[in-house]
């Protein structure tokens, strides 16, 4: 006898509300990137005076604006992703799941608020079709 039934806590979920949390979110990772571009010269001259005694330091220059590119790119595809995610919800729409979904597994990468709302936007978008495999009661050998 379960304790817990997870697909009728998957069921209760309110589509609004996690819509707005994706916007929400969506919008703040947007704000992220902006911020990221406003500071590219004082990163640029943070890095570059730690690498005073380093032999080659325009190689690790180079690999330092190609992180800090992707993590800018990396911050605007969530935050676009989740805005248009979270308005897809928010409209009812069939697509917003599979935003939805997407945006969940892109957002995971960023602490702490990415974790928590792609975690929980798995567990309840995720088809509950799983269950049986996971809850089947243990057989006898």
């Amino acid at each position: 006898m379960p304790a817990y039934n997870s697909s009728q806590a998957a069921l209760n979920y309110n589509p609004r509300t996690l819509g707005v949390c994706w916007v929400i979110y969506g919008a703040a990772r947007v704000l992220v990137a902006v911020w990221m571009i406003s500071f590219i010269p004082t990163a640029t001259v943070m890095f570059g005076a730690l690498l005073t005694r380093v032999p080659n330091p325009y190689s690790l220059m180079d690999a330092f604006h190609l992180l800090y590119l992707c993590g800018i790119v990396w911050s605007f595809a969530a935050g676009a992703l989740g805005i248009v995610a979270g308005l897809a919800l928010l409209a009812n729409q069939a697509m917003g799941r599979t935003l939805g979904i997407v945006a969940a597994f892109v957002a995971l990468s960023e602490l702490p608020l990415g974790i928590v709302l792609g975690v929980y936007t798995l567990i309840v978008l995720l088809p509950s079709t799983a269950e049986p495999v996971y809850y089947a009661p243990a057989r006898a050998a």
